[in-house]
Formats: C-alpha cells, structure tokens, sequence
C-alpha cells in the first residue's frame, strides 16, 4: 500500500523491436518479460514499475510514438491528487558489438545512420533537434552513471560508463528524452546491452532488476 507514497519513484521502460543485423533483439524480450519478472522477484517499496514500451527502431519516424510515451508519464503524474515523487525513464538498447553492460552518460545532436531505419531513413550528419545548435551539442543525463556502475560492478556484473552511443536509433532516442526530461523535471537514462550469445537472458533480466533497485534509492 506504501508503494505510491510521496517518495516513491515511478520507473518507466523502453526497448526496441529488431532491425537491420539484429533479427533478435534482446532489448524487446527484456521488456515483454519485465514486468512479469519483477512481480516474481519482489520490487522495493519504494518503487513503482510504470509503462514497458517496445519502441520501432526508427527515428524520425517514430518521434510521435516516442514523444507521446513520454508525455503521457508526465501527464498521469499532473493528474495525480499527490505528487508521486521522481519519474525516470529507462531506455534499453542493444549493442550487437558489445562483450558487457554500457551506461550512457550522454546522446550527442547528431543522427548519421550507419544503414537505414526500420522506416527506411538513413540520416548523415542530421542535427537531431536543429534549434539545440550545431551536431556536435550533447546533452547529459543527471543520474549519477559513474556511482550507479560502481554499484553494479560490486555486485558482479561486467558494466561500465561510457561517453557514445553512437548516432544510429539508441542516441536519436536518448536525445530526445533527455531534452524532455530537462523541460519537465524529470530524469532519463539509456543503458546498451549486449546480445544472449555474450550475456544470457537472465542475467540480463537481473542486471536491468538490479538498476531498477538502485535508481529506486537514488534521492
């Protein structure tokens, strides 16, 4: 009953569908599952699951999907009789690269597509959001990364900072969300995980559980 007190904070998820190389991605299983896994496992009290979105790899293209999710977390939260404390956005992306966990810690102005979108676009050197200036503008999360990977690393997951999230879908995404959160007072973050073949599902399902807790606690 304690969950949706003042203090809790309200959580929200976002994956990705398949795209060009990638006809499996993780990120879309981890999302599906979350919500059914986390309710198996247990949440802390003081956190509150919100929506688990699959977003199409797309950008442009898909902006209108993406930009009513995340006004839709502000919107129930307007509405509330009480204010239900912080809002953070999670979004889950795969880097088919990848051996470990990456936290991001930036999206930078720029879409320059290394092949085109699930919508067919393939941006070179775009600014993402013309009037933030020139491409090489970044706008940064106010999570603290380096913390939240200190913490993971004592619990044994193989995870580090990083500073790239590349220019493909995942940064377009970031990016914007991180604009929004700035304009609404809330909070983003965009975690990188590698493919089942490095990492299995379900140490990936209790990586993203274990974040899940750890932003919780966050205050």
């Amino acid at each position: 009953m304690g969950s949706e007190g003042p203090s809790a904070v309200t959580i929200h998820v976002t994956g990705f569908k398949k795209f060009h190389g990638v006809s499996e991605n993780p990120t879309e299983i981890i999302v599906g599952n979350l919500r059914s896994y986390i309710q198996k496992n247990g949440l802390p009290k003081d956190l509150v699951l919100g929506s688990c979105t699959v977003l199409e790899t797309a950008g442009h293209g898909a902006l209108d999907t993406l930009h009513k999710i995340l006004e839709s977390a502000v919107s129930g939260r307007d509405q509330a009789s009480a204010n239900n404390g912080q809002i953070i956005w999670l979004h889950l992306g795969v880097n088919s690269g990848a051996t470990r966990f990456a936290i991001e810690n930036q999206a930078v102005n720029e879409a320059t597509f290394r092949c085109a979108d699930e919508l067919g676009w393939k941006p070179q050197k775009v600014a993402i959001v013309p009037t933030d200036g020139g491409i090489s503008h970044t706008r940064e999360t106010s999570l603290p990364v380096n913390d939240l990977v200190k913490a993971l690393s004592e619990m044994g997951y193989n995870v580090m900072p990083s500073d790239d999230a590349g220019r493909f879908v995942c940064n377009y995404v970031y990016y914007h969300s991180l604009r929004f959160a700035e304009q609404h007072g809330i909070k983003s973050l965009f975690v990188h995980v590698p493919l089942f073949l490095m990492i299995n599902e379900e140490t990936q399902m209790q990586f993203i559980a274990s974040l899940l807790e750890l932003l919780a606690s966050l205050r």
